[in-house]
């Protein structure tokens, strides 16, 4: 009769011990892409509506008030909070806009921001 061959008990627990650190690595690397991603979706989208704020502040015919206030717009699939800001400068033909844009999670009221953007107008 000639011996039997297979694999001890040992080797099949090393082998499922090298499985699992791999699949853990791999479901890390996985999870740090996801991240990644919805990080950079958001600045690109938060960035455009920022974008869009100030440049509908450019289209005016006059300057705007020097003021700051709070909207909530849906942009994309996702509701967003837009802070835009106009402060004055030394010379009052000038005025800078900075638009803060965050994006609602959930049914937070206040949250955090995504994207900061900030430019000049001026009296054409």
């Amino acid at each position: 009769m000639s011996p039997q061959r297979g694999f001890t008990l040992i080797e099949v627990l090393v082998a499922l011990l090298v499985f699992g650190l791999i699949a853990t690595a791999a479901a890390e690397v996985g999870s740090q892409y996801i991240s990644s991603y919805e990080r950079i979706r958001d600045k690109t989208l938060a960035g455009w509506v920022a974008d869009n704020r100030i440049n509908e502040l450019r289209l005016q015919e006059n300057l705007p008030e020097i003021s700051e206030n709070t909207d909530d717009m849906d942009y994309g699939p996702y509701r967003w909070q837009v802070r835009t800001a106009v402060l004055g400068t030394e010379d009052p033909s000038i005025l800078r806009v900075e638009v803060t844009v965050a994006r609602f999670r959930g049914n937070e009221s206040n949250p955090p921001p995504v994207h900061t953007l900030s430019a000049f107008i001026g009296e054409s």
